[in-house]
């Protein structure tokens, strides 16, 4: 175990799937898809036009599941596995590849696409298909009720309470290929410092949010996280 850490809290955000082929919020423009973020990642949106939101994440749901983990993915897992300490990996991501790679101890703080929120019970389930063809709930029976698990731009993220109590543990604090522009995860790493606690950036390029970050490792996710991990890990 490194030195002086024991207990390690990580974000990740969309810069560790890119290389898998899922594109990021923040590319090309502000546009996700060809989609602007406004019309298809807010409750508004989907009150306004709600095929246009159930088509838009049908097709993410149905990528996803069409993409594979990739080398930052699977570094990550394996830390996981070998960690003796405390270790949390809070996610931004809706996809499901740190799952697939391996990580256990795992959190996803903006929901997941193969997951369906039910409006009519709050039911969740666990989700392969589509949703714009307004199938039942499972739970309750109700149709037309179901809509993508995803926090939208204005929600409120999930467990936050259980990620501010693992950051109160925490000894190091890393945040990997996050833009540090999407609020609450971009204020996580003003809280680690705020605690004394060691904070580690790992991006393509300096974030919004490098300048909080006590040190910083620049480069691809698929080269800097294996790298990082080995080096933690003492191979």
């Amino acid at each position: 175990m490194k030195q002086g850490i024991k207990n390690i809290v990580i974000l990740t955000g969309a810069g560790v799937s890119a290389e898998s082929g899922i594109d990021t919020f923040r590319s090309a423009g502000g546009l996700w898809e060809q989609h602007k973020v406004e019309d298809v990642a807010t409750p508004e949106a989907f009150a306004r036009d709600p095929d246009l939101v159930l088509r838009f994440y049908d097709m993410r749901r149905e990528h996803i599941q069409q993409v594979q983990p990739n080398a930052a993915h699977y570094a990550l897992a394996k830390l996981d596995a070998a960690w003796s300490g405390n270790l949390l990996l809070v996610t931004q991501n809706v996809d499901d590849l740190h799952e697939r790679a391996g990580t256990q101890r795992l959190l996803h703080m903006h929901g997941e696409h193969l997951n369906a929120w039910c409006n009519a019970c709050d039911a969740r389930h666990r989700w392969h298909g589509t949703l714009i063809d307004r199938p039942a709930c499972p739970a309750c029976g109700v149709a037309g009720r179901l809509r993508p698990d995803i926090v939208w731009f204005g929600e409120m993220p999930y467990r936050m309470d259980d990620i501010y109590d693992a950051l109160d543990q925490a000894d190091l604090f890393v945040s990997i290929g996050t833009s540090g522009a999407v609020y609450p995860a971009a204020g996580l790493v003003r809280e680690a410092r705020e605690k004394g606690i060691q904070t580690l950036e790992l991006n393509l390029e300096p974030s919004h949010g490098s300048s909080w970050f006590t040190k910083s490792r620049h480069g691809p996710a698929t080269e800097v996280v294996p790298a990082w991990v080995e080096e933690i890990l003492g191979s």
